[in-house]
C-alpha cells in the first residue's frame, strides 16, 4: 500500500489480477471503500470492506474478512482465519468461518454459519474505517513512521500488494468505475470499461473493454486494450509492443514506434511518433 497519502485515494489493481467468471481473483488483500458496489465475487488473502459495501457474488478470503455495517453480499462468505460482521450486515449465503467470528446486532445470514473459535455477539469496532481514519490523520500530521508501521500492521505478511476499490465506486462486467485515479499492474487479465480520473496500465495486460479518463492514459509494453482509449483533456502515451483494438482520442498524443492502433485516431493538438533505439540502430 502506497504510503504519503490516502489510502483510498486510487484504484489500485494489483499485478496477476484477473477476472474468473463471476469472481475477482487477487493473491493480496482487497480493499474495500466504503458506499461501493462490486458486483463479481471476490477471492483474496484479506478482505476488508467499509460501510455499506455490496457484493454480487461470494467472498472466500484466505485470512480475516471484516464487513461493516450494512454490507451485502448475495453469496457464501468462506473465511479461513477470523471474521468481523457489523451490525446489519446481511449474506444471502451460508458463513463457514475457520477461526473466531465477532458479530454484531440485526446481523441476517439467509443459510446459517459455523465457526470453529469463539462466537462473540456484539457491535466490533468497523476496523476498515478505524485503521484509515486513524492513518491519514498520521500521514496529515506528518507522522511517516508511524504510518509505516500502521500500514505494515494492516497488510500483515503478504508480499503482494493490496486490491483498493475507493470509496463509492462501482465494480462489475461493464464497468470499472471510480472518481479516482486509476493504476493497473502488469499481467492482469479485466472484464469491462474502466472509468477514472487518469490510467496507469501496466505491461501485457488483457483488458476486454475500453479506457476513458479526463486526464492522461499510459500504456505500457505488451498490454492489448479491446476496445477505444478516450481522454478529455490528457495525453494518451502507447507504449512499443502495445495493441488498441479501437479508437483513440485524445488531447495529444505520444506513440512508440511498435504500437499498434487498429482504429481511427483523433487528437487535437500534438502527436509524436517515438522511435525505439533498434529502429535508430537498424538505420
Amino acid at each position: 500500500m502506497a504510503l504519503g497519502k490516502d489510502p483510498l485515494d486510487a484504484l489500485e489493481i494489483p499485478d496477476g489480477t484477473t477476472v474468473e467468471e463471476h469472481d475477482l481473483v487477487t493473491d493480496g488483500d482487497v480493499v474495500v471503500g466504503g458506499q461501493s458496489t462490486v458486483e463479481f465475487g471476490v477471492r483474496g488473502r484479506n478482505v476488508l470492506a467499509g460501510e455499506r459495501v455490496t457484493f454480487g457474488g461470494d467472498i472466500e478470503a484466505e485470512g480475516d474478512c471484516r464487513l461493516d455495517v450494512w454490507c451485502d453480499v448475495a453469496g457464501n462468505v468462506l473465511v479461513g482465519e477470523d471474521a468481523y460482521l457489523g451490525e446489519r450486515v446481511h449474506i444471502g449465503g451460508r458463513l463457514m468461518v475457520s477461526g473466531d467470528l465477532d458479530i454484531g446486532d440485526d446481523v441476517d445470514i439467509e443459510e446459517g454459519f459455523e465457526a470453529n473459535g469463539w462466537i462473540v455477539i456484539r457491535n466490533p469496532v468497523p476496523t476498515l474505517v478505524f485503521y484509515f481514519v486513524v492513518l491519514s490523520q498520521l500521514l496529515r500530521l506528518g507522522e511517516n513512521d508511524a504510518a509505516d508501521e500502521l500500514a505494515e500492521a494492516l497488510s500483515g505478511d503478504s508480499e503482494d500488494d493490496p486490491l483498493v476499490i475507493p470509496r463509492g465506486s462501482t465494480v462489475s462486467d461493464d464497468a470499472w468505475q471510480a472518481s479516482t485515479p486509476a493504476v493497473v499492474g502488469d499481467g492482469c487479465r479485466l472484464h469491462g470499461n474502466i472509468r477514472a480520473e487518469r490510467l496507469e496500465v501496466g505491461e501485457d495486460n488483457n483488458i476486454f473493454g475500453s479506457l476513458r479518463a479526463r486526464g492522461d492514459i499510459s500504456i505500457a509494453e505488451g498490454t492489448r486494450i479491446h476496445g477505444d482509449v478516450t481522454t478529455r483533456d490528457g495525453t494518451v502515451t502507447i507504449a512499443d509492443g502495445a495493441q488498441i483494438l479501437g479508437d483513440v482520442s485524445c488531447s495529444a498524443l505520444e506513440l512508440h514506434d511498435g504500437a499498434e492502433v487498429d482504429g481511427t485516431i483523433r487528437a487535437q493538438g500534438d502527436v509524436r511518433l517515438i522511435r525505439s533505439n533498434a529502429s535508430r540502430d537498424a538505420e
